[in-house]
């Protein structure tokens, strides 16, 4: 198992980690915020900020964050592509989840539809849909990247309408059944994924994920969360979206915390910002990854940025990269 963190506020990993402010010495953000008396409940929103200033309850946190460079991340090449393949939509009525969705299939360079192919299912984050999963890419462009001036193996990439239940199941709508159920097969007689199927998300998306690889073991292949809306506790969780998790039952069957040891044989990768709100659970996600020296990798990536575009943007080409990796070296 490969790690790349720490639980100590001055550690940097991987290339794009930053600078900590030194012991002793007060940080700009700290000044900035002792005089911002609208940012006091910051402090005990905790991760579930993201949310709370989504909703206007938290304003200028994200103005704070871009004022002292703590969401600055490196952009990567906006021309490390090959020429994308085509890209498929459509749509398919749900039991599981009660109701029409959406979804479209990228092919990579030099493929199309009636290919085999390994198959990444992307979750988009909160309020998204099938059409919007990727940050500043479509399914084919994610699919046609090329990584440190490599071409990704050839694999095809979906995404699919999951509401706005955090991927979750719900009363009437179960998110999870729909991918595993509905979704994977409707591929698989594709000829996508017969045999090799990964998941990634950002943000609720992100947890989506690691919750989809943490209930089918044996069908998904790797995971990849960027940013992932991991929560510590259900009051954390109401606190930010009431409607995230059902009750505190569903809360405590779907934590993805609390069931990180289902991953025992599951390559994962998971990388969050420094300044995300989300970063005190996924750093306590990371260090619950079972130690497996049996050969089962993960990467764990903690460096510079926050809950915003800019970092999720940089962490798409390592977290495909990272998929792609797993799911083609299988046999």
């Amino acid at each position: 198992m490969t790690r790349q963190q720490s639980g100590r506020p001055g550690y940097k990993a991987g290339p794009q980690a930053g600078p900590r402010t030194g012991p002793g010495r007060p940080s700009r953000r700290r000044v900035l915020r002792s005089g911002l008396a609208g940012l006091a409940a910051l402090a005990v929103a905790g991760p579930a900020g993201f949310e709370l200033v989504e909703r206007g309850v938290l304003p200028g946190k994200t103005e704070l964050d871009q004022l002292d460079g703590a969401c600055d991340v490196a952009a990567p090449d906006p021309t490390a592509y090959s020429p994308a393949g085509p890209q498929v939509s459509g749509s398919f009525y749900s039991a599981a989840r009660r109701t029409a969705v959406g979804y479209t299939i990228g092919y990579p360079p030099g493929h199309g539809p009636g290919d085999r192919l390994p198959l990444v299912i992307a979750l988009h984050g909160f309020g998204g849909t099938h059409r919007d999963a990727l940050s500043g890419l479509s399914p084919a462009q994610a699919v046609a990247l090329r990584v440190a001036g490599d071409a990704l193996p050839p694999m095809a990439l979906v995404t699919v309408d999951g509401g706005g239940g955090y991927w979750n199941p719900h009363p009437g709508d179960d998110p999870q059944a729909m991918l595993a159920g509905e979704l994977i097969p409707l591929c698989q007689r594709k000829g996508l994924g017969t045999r090799r199927v990964g998941v990634m998300g950002i943000s609720m998306g992100g947890y989506g994920a690691i919750l989809l690889a943490e209930k089918y073991p044996g069908l998904i292949r790797a995971v990849a969360a960027i940013s992932p809306a991991i929560w510590t506790s259900y009051a954390q969780a109401r606190g930010a979206n009431a409607g995230a998790f059902a009750s505190a039952a569903d809360f405590a069957a779907d934590d993805a915390l609390s069931h990180a040891a289902a991953l025992a044989r599951t390559p994962v990768r998971v990388a969050s910002g420094y300044d995300d709100p989300f970063y005190p659970g996924v750093r306590s996600f990371a260090r619950a990854l079972p130690k497996n020296p049996g050969g089962v990798s993960a990467e764990v990536y903690f460096g510079n940025g926050c809950h915003t575009g800019p970092f999720f943007t940089a962490q798409e080409p390592p977290s495909l990269a990272f998929l792609a990796r797993h799911l083609t070296a299988l046999a």
